[in-house]
């Protein structure tokens, strides 16, 4: 009896180990903000850039959206020289919007913003990847739709 437990356990763990494995890469396939292509993007010339991807696909038949950045560290926020950004191609009243048709995932590239204040790389990599000093707000009228953290750095230095 007990020897077929464990042939049965020997066949099934690994079953289960594998529907658990593949099912993980489907959390990130079903996020509006891809954050695993989200980052910040230090430049050659001291000006940090946002870049994103968000999913179409899940907006669920909004048309128009904004994306907002948000800076939550003072510190950051002073180099920029502001605490909230927000990103639109199609002109509206109430703002810039972005229209959800075409391809099932957007990449978004902001304006890169000169930093006012000279931040050292490692400290800059530390605020957004570890204290969760930016975050990223798609929305409309009505709703926010999704919201993450910044949570990649790069340089080109």
């Amino acid at each position: 009896m007990y020897k077929k437990f464990r042939t049965l356990g020997t066949f099934i763990l690994p079953v289960i180990f594998i529907v658990y494995l593949s099912g993980c890469s489907l959390l990130y396939s079903n996020e509006l903000i891809v954050n695993r292509y989200a980052d910040a993007l230090l430049t050659k010339n001291n000006e940090l850039q946002f870049r994103f991807r968000i999913n179409n696909e899940l907006l669920n038949g909004q048309q128009l959206y904004k994306v907002k950045v948000t800076i939550h560290d003072d510190k950051l926020a002073r180099a920029i020289g502001k605490r909230e950004i927000i990103y639109g191609e199609e002109q509206v009243q109430n703002g810039d919007y972005i229209e959800s048709k075409g391809l099932l995932e957007k990449y978004i590239f902001m304006d890169p913003l000169p930093l006012k204040v000279d931040l050292h790389i490692q400290e800059l990599r530390k605020m957004i990847e570890h204290d969760q000093a930016v975050s990223i707000e798609v929305f409309n009228d009505k709703e926010v739709l999704g919201r993450a953290y910044l949570t990649n750095f790069s340089s080109e230095l």
